[in-house]
């Protein structure tokens, strides 16, 4: 028999071809089930009426009971609208629409009894509501008043026609098309008692029909774990999968490439953080199962140097190494520290981008297949078919979400057995976040800094305290000092205050006219972007203007002061990644936020947090808290498994923890996958991974 839930949704009464395609494209839903997940984002309580004459700037959406007395169009051009007077017989206030007048004034008329709903605003001393929702109260009088559920829908959607109202309307005819059935559970019993968790059919009706505020809570819950434990499940399921099934290359010698260097050539004395990441690696090396590992650090924390060891364990075992960077300059300078590093040891090591050309990509090439070549470092260019290794056993991949999906699973083709991987970032990620998002990873972290660094000093500035700014950076640049001056746009935007890169360059080749000012922005043509970073990096250049392309890029000791214009338009974790541009010399760095006078107060609360800490672990949990997991930065393209439609990795992280050692405790107990009172469970997984392509095995 067919399953109602899984009926394709053009076939859903008030539906069809159209509306199931815009659905389809925009929210993801192609049957009846999925109508049945689009879950509300607010409610209105419908059962209270409010009096005009106590309305107020700010409050939360009303209802109100009245008459339009009379219509009336206001204002030229773009700001023409037409305008209701409405009455309550407590006061007037103005029902507001842009650009409808004609439907308006065929759609409603005066004299007749309305219930509006709508959002309060003061507009030119006056409360007005743009846009109510209006329907006739006598006919509205047979329906229950009760809480109202508001539904997303997209400009798109909007264009063709759909409203919250229609996607309420076509919720209702979803569960009317089920008839007496229930929804099918998904979760065991033994979970739904230990949890405290509503059944599916009951959390569904009430997430969509609450009869009370006091309803909801429970029915959230509920759906909630249930998309949290799916989602743990499945990581949880494929990392178990890696461990068992996937083999990989024994790393079991510390041989005399790996002992010369740690004994004669470390520049510096690790740190107890840096240890302790080296031998966790060591031991995934010597257990013949492949390593998946991710490596945070912060800015400067010393991730390169922990690759070299990596790398040298991996040529005292006999298998070659590459290290991936997403910049050419990047790749350059991880190239050239190595080479200095690697100086007075028996490794090869290669540089292998798109301007390597000729002769010299031959060489690297012929090197790469016959093994004399040890280590490769390089970009995009590693993945190329051309590029054969003899025996890769180690690939690393370096700030890894600048990199595309596909783009790292090529890698892993370059051996017969997948070599072991670590991917490192410089964008501390919040625990919950790296539970979710890189939950199928082992996750090391280097939570110190190098003795002997300064801390940087970070100053937030108004733009009305500019001529102090250029005082100090003066200062800093006649005691031989280079600066970078960052600005969120290239050009000038109509739409936007915002101090754009040009003017800015203009205006600070003129300030600072007996110093060289450089510019390098994303629009600029690669070889020109890297001559002026190589511009800046050999002391020609005194300023760099740019973009946040410098944001992972060049290391340049001499470089002590990070100024950023608009600093308010940066979230926390990328205003810690500027940061991380200076403090790389002996000398003391300073970081300037410059922003307006006026700021919001999440903008002013992110400036506190940058002048307050440099622990970019605290500042990513911050940034997660104000921005939500979707703005972080690489986020986006790591990608989990399942989208969340209800759940928040940050606000949810305690329900998160249950959902995972639930799914972890039933894994446990049915490692098989073949006890029949997790049935439910299997199925449901099935069905969801079906909807989502899972990248997990690839991150």
């Amino acid at each position: 028999m067919l399953d109602p839930l899984q009926t394709d949704i053009k076939f859903l009464k008030g539906v069809g071809p159209a509306r199931a395609r815009i659905l389809n494209q925009e929210l993801q839903v192609t049957t009846v089930r999925d109508m049945l997940y689009c879950f509300p984002y607010k409610y209105v309580d419908r059962s209270v009426i409010h009096r005009i004459r106590d309305l107020q700037d700010g409050m939360p959406y009303v209802q109100l009971k009245g008459q339009i007395m009379h219509f009336s169009m206001e204002g030229e051009g773009r700001r023409r609208r037409m305008v209701a007077a409405f009455s309550d017989g407590t006061g007037f206030v103005e029902l507001v629409w842009f650009n409808r007048a004609e439907w308006v004034t065929k759609t409603y008329s005066c004299g007749v009894t309305y219930l509006v709903l709508a959002k309060p605003t003061l507009f030119n001393g006056r409360i007005s509501l743009a846009h109510p929702e209006m329907e006739v109260a006598a006919e509205a009088s047979s329906q229950p008043l009760d809480m109202m559920p508001f539904y997303h829908v997209s400009e798109r959607m909007k264009k063709q026609g759909f409203t919250s109202r229609l996607m309420a309307e076509l919720v209702h005819r979803a569960f009317e098309q089920l008839g007496q059935a229930t929804v099918p559970e998904t979760l065991p019993p033994y979970l739904l008692q230990r949890h405290r968790l509503l059944p599916l059919d009951e959390a569904l009706h009430r997430i969509h029909h609450p009869a009370t505020a006091a309803a909801l809570p429970e029915a959230v819950r509920r759906l909630k774990f249930e998309e949290l434990f799916f989602l743990q499940l499945d990581i949880l399921r494929y990392s178990r999968h890696r461990q068992m099934h996937t083999a990989g290359f024994v790393f079991s010698r510390v041989g005399i490439h790996f002992m010369k260097f740690y004994h004669e050539c470390l520049p510096f004395e690790l740190t107890e953080a840096q240890k302790r990441v080296v031998r966790e690696i060591r031991h995934d090396l010597g257990t013949g199962r492949q390593m998946n590992r991710l490596l945070q650090g912060d800015v400067g924390s010393g991730k390169t140097m922990v690759a070299l060891l990596c790398c040298l364990l991996a040529a005292d075992n006999g298998f070659q190494s590459c290290i991936m960077a997403p910049t050419e300059i990047l790749a350059e300078q991880h190239y050239a520290s190595l080479q200095q590093y690697l100086d007075k040891l028996d490794v090869r090591v290669a540089l292998l981008t798109g301007s390597v050309k000729g002769k010299q990509r031959r060489e690297v090439l012929t090197g790469v297949a016959d093994g004399s070549i040890q280590l490769l470092v390089g970009t995009h260019a590693l993945i190329e078919p051309t590029v054969g290794f003899l025996n890769l056993g180690l690939v690393i991949i370096d700030e890894q979400h600048r990199f595309g999906v596909k783009q790292r699973a090529k890698l892993w083709t370059k051996n017969v057995r997948p070599p072991h991987i670590l991917v490192m970032t410089a964008t501390p990620i919040p625990r919950t976040l790296a539970m979710t998002v890189y939950g199928d990873l082992d996750v090391s972290v280097i939570d110190q800094l190098p003795p002997g660094r300064k801390p940087i000093r970070t100053v937030h500035y108004t733009q009305t305290h500019l001529a102090q700014l250029y005082d100090g950076m003066r200062h800093q640049l006649r005691l031989g000092r280079q600066i970078y001056v960052v600005f969120p746009l290239i050009k000038e935007s109509e739409t936007q205050d915002l101090r754009d890169l040009e003017t800015g360059f203009n205006d600070l080749t003129g300030i600072f006219a007996d110093f060289e000012v450089g510019m390098v922005h994303g629009k600029m043509k690669p070889a020109d972007k890297d001559a002026a970073m190589r511009r800046f990096k050999e002391g020609h250049t005194h300023i760099l203007v740019s973009t946040t392309v410098i944001e992972v890029g060049v290391n340049v000791p001499n470089a002590s002061v990070m100024v950023v214009e608009n600093a308010e338009r940066f979230g926390l974790a990328q205003l810690h990644q500027l940061r991380g541009r200076v403090g790389r010399g002996a000398e003391q760095s300073y970081c300037i936020l410059v922003t307006k006078d006026r700021l919001a107060e999440t903008s002013r609360r992110r400036m506190q947090i940058m002048v307050e800490s440099c622990d970019g672990f605290e500042i990513a949990e911050e940034d997660m808290k104000l921005r939500g997991p979707g703005d972080l930065e690489g986020t986006a393209q790591s990608g989990m498994p399942f989208d969340l439609k209800i759940a928040h990795v940050v606000k949810d992280r305690d329900l998160m923890q249950e959902a995972r050692d639930a799914a972890d405790a039933l894994l446990q107990a049915d490692p098989t996958e073949q006890l029949p009172q997790h049935a439910v469970v299997w199925r449901q997984l099935a069905l969801l991974k079906k909807r989502q392509i899972n990248f997990s095995a690839i991150s």
